[in-house]
């Protein structure tokens, strides 16, 4: 049977305080005996102090060391045996679908619709427990940033990689995205699957049947797709910035300058055709409960068990006898116990005869 102790070996040093308390009882009796003997022999002393006992002083002493002693190996944890034990882990599987076309520059919403959207990933990231959680960027195409894991501090780097030059070709191809997540997902996970397309809605590329048609094909794989709407539908310029500083706006070929403006209703369309839910991200708490929800509602099921070994606490036994010493302590006085003093085991009464 495996023996050993845990990292609390510092606890170890207190048996050092127990050796000087030692020391220092032992000296106390000697000095005692010294002091007693000044005062009178040892035979006049007795019949002073008929009922003193010159063992149970010793006696306490051995029974706190025994106390001090078994309660700092206790507090050092010692581990014997091995028990077996099980960690599962249930959850859904969650994949961000990001747009970083040029359109989410804007900043009708602040801080812009990007650093939004990020900031509302990386919020619910912080809300969830043992899901696992995927990311994709698009814009006219679309590529898997980061791949389904439930390595929570990965997905926010790769988030916050995330910018509008990751993509050299421009435009917005929803139907990108929606493809290339049915593959992410694989079919012989057991797990509820959902889509977090976050975009302001903008399509270049796609045709909206097109979509819609992307959508039910999710659906059909057993994949929900709920859409965050960002931007207003107002909306704003698409800024140029040099070192964070505004230099002109995009202009279309006439040199208007472009203004991009939130389509909420195709997110809702999407939404509807998969089984999902539109949510709008004005207000970036609102949106992450309002997802939080949506998922929390899905049953989650068991991804992943594992097996491990680890070794059983036995710092319960010294605790334990620690306290059983400092009981009986309690009871132990230095003056004989009447029914020990009629046992005689000494010859007292016999010594007493005889003078």
């Amino acid at each position: 049977m495996d023996f050993y102790f845990l990292d609390q070996k510092i606890y170890f040093w207190l048996l050092v305080l127990v050796v000087v308390l030692v020391v220092v009882g032992i000296r106390n009796l000697w000095w005692r005996k010294r002091t007693q003997a000044k005062f009178s022999d040892l035979e006049l002393l007795s019949k002073l102090a008929p009922s003193h006992s010159r063992f149970k002083p010793i006696v306490k002493i051995i029974l706190m060391v025994c106390c001090l002693s078994a309660l700092c190996i206790g507090l050092v944890n010692p581990k014997m045996g091995l028990k077996k034990a099980t960690l599962k882990r249930e959850g859904i599987d969650v994949v961000f679908a990001i747009d970083v076309s040029k359109s989410m520059l804007s900043e009708d919403v602040l801080p812009s619709r990007l650093k939004r959207s990020k900031q509302l990933v990386s919020e619910l990231i912080n809300e969830l427990v043992s899901d696992r959680v995927g990311i994709i960027a698009y814009a006219s195409s679309a590529f898997p940033q980061l791949p389904i894991t439930t390595d929570y501090g990965s997905a926010k780097l790769f988030l916050n990689a995330l910018n509008t030059d990751m993509i050299s070709s421009q435009g917005t191809a929803i139907v990108e995205a929606l493809n290339l997540a049915k593959t992410y997902f694989s079919p012989k996970d057991p797990t509820n699957k959902v889509l977090v397309l976050i975009s302001d809605g903008e399509d270049h590329d796609s045709g909206k049947s097109e979509v819609l048609d992307a959508a039910e094909a999710l659906l059909e794989e057993g994949i929900r797709i709920l859409t965050v709407g960002v931007g207003t539908a107002k909306g704003g310029p698409i800024p140029i910035k040099r070192r964070d500083i505004i230099q002109s706006y995009k202009k279309d070929a006439d040199g208007e300058v472009v203004i991009t403006r939130l389509d909420a209703e195709i997110l809702e369309q999407i939404a509807a055709n998969a089984s999902g839910k539109y949510i709008d991200a004005s207000n970036i708490k609102t949106a992450v409960d309002a997802l939080l929800s949506e998922m929390q509602s899905m049953e989650k099921k068991e991804f992943d068990a594992k097996q491990f070994s680890e070794f059983e606490d036995q710092f319960q036994w010294f605790i334990a006898l620690a306290l059983l010493m400092l009981f009986i302590d309690l009871f132990v006085l230095e003056r004989r116990t009447l029914w020990i003093r009629s046992l005689d085991l000494f010859n007292e009464k016999k010594h007493a005869t005889d003078v």
